[in-house]
């Protein structure tokens, strides 16, 4: 599967600068960190118990991964046609994420950073980018107006999120990650009530689309309207969600979460996309626009037992997604285009198969499981907690399995290593990923 974490690598003087950035950066913030602590080792100052009115943290992270080539799938073929690599495959992550906040007053400015160096099979590349940075003013409790580039997460799921109508799509593989947002301006107006209905908020959202702002969203040259209207009714969260034609076709959500008792918890989300446009591509490579009105809809729980077991259970339905036939059909083009450049030398096909895009996406066939379940400090060993996450595609029967552990008893440290295992038969999600297996080790110090 085309692998967009892969970047290529941009011109020499764009890396020598973007990597001289990374290093001052990493600097400035060790430094700081530094002082901070020496002067809290040897001074006390009541002052320092006091809310600053800033506030400075984030991450460096070393991320080194072991890929298993599966030499036959379809997607190993599209990506390493004209290449012959070492089975396994190691690529190596090196990210800073700074974020930091100002305020004072009614006004509070925020901006989180994120940087990335790759180390993999195609060398060295970078890329930089603004995550968040808005300046969002509260004139009084119930009012809260921002503008700046933002991640508003909409949605009550865990590993995906149907109704974030102006948020970018998570990775079911890791849905905890932070997302780059978008450039918006917006306002979230809140009440309280006795009764029923205990809390009502309203979110009206604009979200421009043009060359240099907000470009990947949609079609560009529009401005985008949509809004979220909250409730909290009998102690049952729900939202109703909207986004008016502009860069994206009109679609409408809403969603829900309500505790059934201490330890267990049901959400939902339901959107309704009209004029949804899907490309799909038979085994010559003539594709052709399919264009209808979906529904897409997810149901969930999450459960936290008595021993901190917690248990997260998702079931995804994406009426828009790709049939086992339409993926049959893509898959065979690949190796049609696989054999026509073996016996010509001409990759005329598997660049038009490249080039389809939808394709290389995260959960783009129709039904989908999810279920992750975690143990916290099992037989009592302190600031360690195994997990195992699956995803099953309901369709074609290919699945993924992670088993992770995770353990933070060094202070401002996290260690996780986590596998992937992947499975599927021919012509299948999973059993056509470039990879058999993943391996990786992150280590993250917290400042």
């Amino acid at each position: 599967m085309p692998d967009s974490g892969f970047l290529m690598p941009d011109s020499k003087e764009s890396m020598t600068g973007k990597r001289i950035l990374f290093i001052v950066f990493s600097f400035i913030v060790f430094s700081i960190s530094s002082v901070s602590a020496r002067a809290g080792e040897y001074d006390f100052d009541p002052a320092e118990t006091e809310k600053k009115p800033y506030s400075l943290g984030g991450y460096l992270e070393f991320r080194p991964v072991l890929n298993g080539l599966d030499r036959g799938a379809a997607f190993n073929k599209l990506k390493f046609y004209k290449r012959d690599e070492s089975n396994p495959l190691p690529e190596y992550n090196f990210g800073l994420q700074l974020e930091g906040s100002y305020e004072k007053g009614i006004s509070k400015l925020f901006a989180r950073f994120n940087t990335n160096l790759v180390n993999s099979y195609l060398g060295w590349s970078d890329s930089s980018s603004l995550y968040e940075g808005y300046l969002s003013l509260k004139p009084s409790s119930s009012l809260d107006i921002y503008t700046g580039k933002k991640t508003l997460k909409w949605g009550k799921g865990y590993a995906w999120n149907p109704v974030a109508f102006f948020d970018r799509p998570k990775n079911p593989d890791d849905p905890e990650l932070n997302l780059e947002g978008f450039v918006v301006v917006g306002a979230d107006y809140i009440r309280s009530f006795e009764g029923p209905l205990k809390t009502f908020s309203v979110t009206p959202v604009i979200l421009p689309a043009y060359q240099d702002i907000n470009d990947d969203f949609g079609t560009k040259d529009r401005i985008n309207f949509g809004g979220k209207i909250y409730l909290l009714y009998y102690d049952t969260d729900i939202d109703f969600l909207f986004l008016s034609g502009g860069s994206k076709s009109p679609r409408y959500g809403l969603d829900f979460s309500r505790n059934l008792g201490t330890n267990l918890e049901i959400h939902g989300e339901l959107a309704w996309i009209q004029g949804n446009k899907k490309t799909v591509v038979d085994s010559s490579g003539s594709s052709r626009v399919m264009e209808e009105d979906v529904g897409v809809f997810l149901l969930g729980l999450r459960y936290l037992s008595e021993r901190e077991t917690t248990v997260i259970a998702e079931y995804y339905h994406n009426g828009g997604g790709y049939t086992k036939q339409e993926m049959k059909d893509y898959y065979s083009l690949i190796d049609s285009g696989y054999t026509q450049y073996l016996q010509t030398g001409n990759d005329a096909l598997l660049q038009r198969a490249s080039n389809l895009t939808a394709y290389a996406k995260p959960s783009l066939m129709r039904d989908y499981l999810y279920l992750r379940i975690s143990q916290k400090e099992p037989f009592n060993i302190l600031y360690f907690t195994p997990a195992l996450t699956g995803i099953v595609n309901l369709q074609d029967k290919s699945f993924s399995i992670s088993p992770e552990v995770v353990y933070t008893g060094f202070t401002n440290w996290e260690l996780r290593l986590k596998g992937t295992y992947l499975s599927g038969d021919r012509w299948s999600e999973y059993g056509e990923k470039p990879y058999d297996y993943r391996i990786e080790l992150r280590v993250r110090y917290y400042f």
